[in-house]
């Protein structure tokens, strides 16, 4: 039958299934149905009539007889003519850039194989190989029971973001759980992640990738390396059919809703690492197995005059042409499908600069993308966080990402607070600036302080443990000589590379991460940090684990127990946060009303040249008010990242309140931070003495 149109991908009905699919200059489209995910050949093909099956550029048919579950695929004939940006190819299987489930398989495996058969090209005449290639599930998404779940909607500035892999956080045999490595694992953890006080959980991509893209050895082992991390898409629809635990065709969809349903019961919301950027088909000696095989000179941005090339604004082979109206509008299609149909609360864009780049490359500050997605009225409540820069020219944009909505990933203050904490000098005007929300880099234009995503440690570079126990980065397992990861990490060993029982070195190592969740928590705008840190997650000085799938990745469950000092530590220092509006403005402090007052040692308006490595400031509690309306307390916090002691003259609490200790990250044990309602009277009231290296929470009451 003729199909219609719209909607792009596989939809199922009650007497059959409607196929559509992009294609401007195909000739010829054919749909292949499998009965089984092990066939090797289709069992029927239906080849579109371009007289009765096309409408414009879109494709389609309707199948009768067919429901949920039925698997395809295409093959697209045309031009094949890399200099023009055309590379069809008729003897490639290719998945519907629609799809939103596969089957388990691995392209880059069935690729590998094709090339040892010698089938890779367009020469032999042959059809690709599918003894091991995916195939597309039709998915019938009304089939799930939601009951009254929705995204969960938690205003940005009460947000703290917990970044972890799906896969990562409970495959080690350390977690306990049932179902290690996948969505279901992942649920068997939320009564930690509730306990531990954070409300929004960020994936590392969950979109299909394909782990065995990469080929590199692991020169201790002589083990394959994977693509752990998974910053390479293969279908942005599909969540990754091998982090599930039902392995049926299909199933892979349905746990995940089932995570994100769990994970909201709990009063979590979940965000997604999103790579729009690139995809996984890589350069001119890549691979066809979708948007390649179906309008390459659309879906990828090529070079002027030179289309059988790619610009590679990602590093990783080739860009997505976001300038492009039809790429705008897949990318704008994923993002509302994931929300609506998946629930899901917010994104956080990789390399997010090439969304703003035109058809010829240029960043565009006005671009059409980043507004669309910011205006748009389906995620006009969704969280949108950018990782504003790419690998090109000019992609560099903290500060001045397009789009009034966007928050981004706040590399400044991850550079400024490490340097701070390790004790630099000449930082403090910085690391206040930092603490203060950032304004510098975000005031202006109507931004709120929670465009700054504030972090110290991320998937990408050292862990917390490692900021403090390494002096430079161990990656030669990554089977690249140790060349890869950034050099610049802003870390202290203090005094020993890696691990050791120096019971000085480890419990100033420990002070350390601790002023790291201190600052996090009480800085303005939305903190974040990577799982495991709260209990010293170590990747044994690897800053760039992307291809490490094994215990040099994945998070060690034991370390919760060994440090569960530390686990409380942060479990404290969110609930303060969380308790008190003074540490989760909307506002910029204002230059005209004292609702932040900075100190020197002695009390006195600082003089911040001469600030060397002590900073303090005082919060206004009267100018933040509790949802009951009452005011918020007064805070003095004072940081002291030098090598010696310091005694502080402490200011004077509002009349008939004292001073009480919340946290002291020299004390050691459980009351390095005390529980809300059992702070701890100062008896000296107007002196404080602040050891070497440490931080001070004091609250008026």
């Amino acid at each position: 039958m003729k199909g219609k149109p719209l909607v792009l991908g596989a939809v199922p009905f009650s007497d059959g299934v409607n196929f559509a699919v992009f294609s401007r200059n195909a000739e010829r489209v054919v749909l292949d149905l499998f009965d089984s995910a092990e066939d090797v050949a289709p069992v029927q093909s239906i080849e579109f009539d371009p007289e009765i099956n096309r409408t414009g550029d879109v494709w389609h048919v309707f199948v009768k007889g067919l429901s949920a579950g039925a698997l395809y695929l295409y093959r697209v004939d045309g031009p094949y003519v890399p200099p023009q940006g055309h590379r069809f190819n008729f003897n490639k299987y290719l998945l519907d850039p629609y799809a939103k489930a596969l089957t388990n398989g691995s392209v880059f495996r069935s690729y590998n194989k094709q090339r040892q058969m010698g089938l890779a090209g367009l020469e032999n005449g042959k059809l690709s190989d599918l003894s091991d290639f995916p195939k597309c599930v039709v998915v019938d998404d009304n089939a799930f029971d939601w009951e009254d779940d929705a995204p969960l909607n938690i205003p940005l500035y009460k947000s703290v973001i917990y970044e972890t892999h799906l896969k990562g956080y409970t495959a080690s045999e350390t977690s306990g759980v049932e179902h290690p490595g996948t969505y279901r694992g992942l649920m068997e953890k939320i009564p930690y992640l509730k306990e531990l006080g954070i409300n929004s959980i960020e994936l590392l991509p969950v979109f299909e990738f394909d782990e065995n893209e990469n080929n590199n050895i692991n020169p201790k082992t002589g083990e394959t390396l994977k693509n752990f991390w998974g910053y390479s898409t293969v279908a942005f629809f599909v969540p990754k059919t091998s982090y599930s635990s039902d392995k049926t065709p299909g199933g892979s969809v349905t746990e995940f809703k089932e995570l994100v349903k769990a994970l909201h019961k709990a009063g979590i919301e979940i965000i997604l690492d999103v790579v729009f950027n690139h995809t996984a088909e890589g350069n001119e000696h890549g691979y066809t197995f979708s948007f390649r095989g179906f309008e390459n000179s659309i879906y990828y941005n090529l070079p002027a005059g030179q289309k059988q090339y790619y610009h590679n604004f990602s590093g990783c082979g080739n860009s997505m042409n976001c300038g492009h109206p039809v790429v705008n509008r897949f990318i704008l299609d994923c993002l509302r499908y994931w929300v609506t149909e998946m629930h899901v609360d917010g994104f956080r864009f990789d390399l997010a600069a090439t969304l703003c780049r035109d058809q010829d490359g240029i960043v565009q500050y006005t671009s059409q993308l980043p507004n669309a997605i910011s205006e748009d009225p389906i995620l006009s409540r969704t969280k949108i966080i950018a990782e504003p820069w790419d690998c090109g020219s000019g992609g560099y944009l903290v500060g001045g990402f397009p789009g009034g909505r966007w928050s981004e990933w706040n590399d400044h203050y991850r550079n400024d607070i490490r340097r701070f904490i390790r004790g630099d000098d000449g930082v403090v005007t910085s690391a206040a600036t930092r603490i203060a929300g950032s304004s510098d880099l975000y005031n202006h234009s109507g931004r709120l302080t929670t465009a700054s995503i504030n972090f110290v440690s991320c998937h990408d570079g050292f862990t917390m443990n490692d900021l403090v126990c390494y002096n430079s980065k161990h990656n030669d397992e990554n089977g690249e000589q140790n060349r890869d990861g950034t050099d610049d990490n802003n870390c202290y060993n203090h005094g020993f590379e890696g691990v050791t029982v120096n019971p000085k070195i480890e419990a100033l190592r420990l002070r350390k991460i601790k002023n790291f969740m201190l600052c996090l928590m009480v800085s303005q705008g939305v903190p974040m940090f990577a799982a495991g840190d709260e209990f010293r997650r170590t990747q044994f000085g690897n800053n760039n684990a992307y291809c490490q799938d094994n215990e040099i990745s994945w998070v060690n469950w034991l370390l919760r127990q060994k440090n569960q000092e530390l686990v409380t530590f942060t479990r404290r220092m969110i609930d303060l946060r969380l308790n008190h509006p003074v540490f989760t403005r909307e506002t910029f402090f204002s230059t005209t009303t004292p609702e932040i007052e900075w100190y020197d040692a002695s009390c006195k308006s600082p003089a911040w040249q001469d600030m060397g490595r002590f900073i303090a400031f005082r919060l206004d509690g009267k100018k933040c008010r509790h949802p009951d309306d009452s005011f918020d307390n007064d805070f003095y916090i004072a940081g002291n990242t030098d090598i010696y002691d310091v005694t502080i003259t402490l200011p004077s609490p509002p009349r008939g309140q004292k001073w009480y200790c919340v946290a002291d990250t020299s004390v050691y044990g459980e009351n390095t931070a005390l529980e809300q309602g059992k702070e701890e009277l100062l008896h000296e009231q107007k002196r404080y003495i602040l050891p070497a290296g440490s931080f001070v929470i004091l609250i008026a009451k």
